[in-house]
């Protein structure tokens, strides 16, 4: 469980966490098409004291996905990709 005190120590515009998800309902659902295929996500600390997360298909790198990836909006899938506290989760950029 991610707390503000870890965030914190985070150093601006660096991706923290990566990870991969099934595109089904129960995991990170982004389309419908797919189902079941392999997501790749990127957590990312802005520099205005945010975070954002990234995803696209596991085919594309980090670097590419944390420019041109579709961003995670749901509170279950970014609470799932990166569990943290409501203090951090205030702190996503919707």
């Amino acid at each position: 469980m991610m707390t503000i005190e870890d965030f914190n120590k985070i150093p601006a515009g660096s991706v923290f966490l990566t990870g991969e998800l099934r595109n089904r309902p129960d995991e990170l659902y982004m389309i419908d098409n797919h189902s079941g295929d392999m997501l790749l996500w990127a957590a990312k600390k802005g520099y205005g004291d945010d975070w954002c997360i990234y995803c696209y298909w596991n085919f594309a790198g980090i670097e590419w996905i944390v420019r041109y990836g579709d961003k995670v909006i749901l509170e279950k899938h970014i609470k799932l990709c990166v569990p943290c506290d409501d203090e951090v989760f205030s702190k996503y950029r919707h």
